[in-house]
């Protein structure tokens, strides 16, 4: 007996009706494919363009990379060094804003000066000490208002370069930040304060503090970024163009050089101090140090000290922290040698004595200090 072939509701069979199903299933399949392949090839050409947008800001970067080095940059040190130009900008902006919620009128005992008198205490302090210059920058603009006769061949470059460019370009980058948390607007001391002490140089009120300043003339190879020693102090200046005194930082600017090199430190007071907590990373750094290591106090601290012993000595400075944890608050001890890498990739060794100091209410040891001297 024949079995009549079933009929849909629009009088198509059923083997049809499966049939054209299945073409508009694989139909919208192919649309969805090609959609989707259309979808990755304009997402691969906008990752092409990105990427090749990169490049070319990475290129660009480079030439703008300094050349405190003869090899050429790589891709990581110039995106590194757009990194440290980022910070720079920060601490740029947040240092001119805590600037504008100061009205800068001058405090009743801050002197004020005249052009002419910067002009003065400049050649006072070069007349001491050829690696020295005096620079003053103002609050309200951040550019130079003077800078010592003697700046340019300390920097080695020309006056109107350092006249035209704010001081904080001058600096390396990654020292930006220094400079401004110590200029601060209001914790500097008074410079008229200062020159009232009988030994100025012996008991400046304020901490110094170290930065990298640009020496060298635009697009020649020699610019490089040499350490110095910044003392800063508030004065005021009053000018023809400005009808208020005009709240300035005071800068003392004195080149640090080599203590191996003529003039030499003599060799006993090749010494500093170092502090750094239970888990060896670096506090505070004596100022002592920079011309004896090449690194300025901010290269080290919040560092390991590990990282820069020779690795055979990192032994000894795990029998420093047992010896310290048994006689923690008892005298300074003395200890065997370490060697310690120098900015430069040298090993020098230090003959150092150990001491801690032990949080009264916690009973704990909160850091470690060291006085180190360099062996000859």
């Amino acid at each position: 007996m024949s079995r009549s072939k079933s009929q849909n509701p629009r009088g198509r069979t059923t083997g049809e009706a499966l049939g054209k199903d299945s073409a508009e299933m694989w139909h919208q399949k192919h649309q969805l494919q090609g959609k989707y392949t259309e979808t990755s090839h304009s997402e691969q050409q906008d990752r092409d363009r990105v990427f090749e947008e990169l490049i070319t800001v990475v290129q660009e970067m480079k030439t703008h990379f300094p050349s405190a080095r003869h090899s050429k940059p790589s891709t990581l040190d110039a995106l590194n060094y757009a990194l440290r130009c980022v910070h720079s900008v920060q601490a740029n902006s947040e240092f001119f804003q805590s600037l504008r919620q100061n009205n800068g009128a001058p405090q009743a005992d801050v002197t004020v000066y005249r052009p002419e008198e910067l002009a003065t205490i400049a050649s006072e302090h070069a007349s001491k000490n050829t690696d020295t210059f005096v620079a003053v920058f103002s609050f309200l603009s951040g550019r130079l208002v003077h800078i010592s006769e003697q700046a340019p061949s300390v920097l080695n470059c020309r006056k109107e370069l350092l006249e035209s460019s704010p001081f904080a370009e001058l600096l390396a980058p990654q020292d930006v930040g220094v400079f401004y948390s110590h200029t601060a607007h209001a914790q500097l001391p008074f410079w008229n304060n200062w020159t009232q002490r009988a030994s100025p140089h012996d008991l400046a009120p304020v901490k110094s503090f170290f930065c990298r300043i640009r020496g060298g003339d635009a697009g020649k190879p020699e610019r490089l970024y040499g350490p110095f020693r910044i003392v800063p102090y508030l004065i005021h200046l009053h000018s023809p163009a400005r009808p208020e005194p005009e709240p300035c930082c005071l800068l003392l600017v004195e080149k640090v050089r080599s203590g191996y090199a003529a003039p030499r430190i003599p060799e006993n007071k090749r010494v500093f101090t170092t502090t750094h907590t239970p888990g060896c990373v670096f506090l505070e750094i004596d100022e002592r140090a920079v011309p004896l290591l090449g690194y300025l106090p901010q290269d080290l601290i919040g560092t390991s000290i590990l990282t820069h012993l020779h690795p055979e000595d990192a032994a000894l400075m795990l029998a420093v922290h047992q010896k310290v944890l048994k006689l923690a608050g008892q005298p300074p001890f003395d200890h065997s040698p370490i060697r310690f890498c120098s900015q430069n990739g040298d090993y020098i060794i230090l003959d150092s004595s150990w001491s801690s100091f032990v949080n009264p209410w916690s009973r704990k040891i909160s850091l470690i200090i060291g006085q180190h001297q360099v062996r000859t």
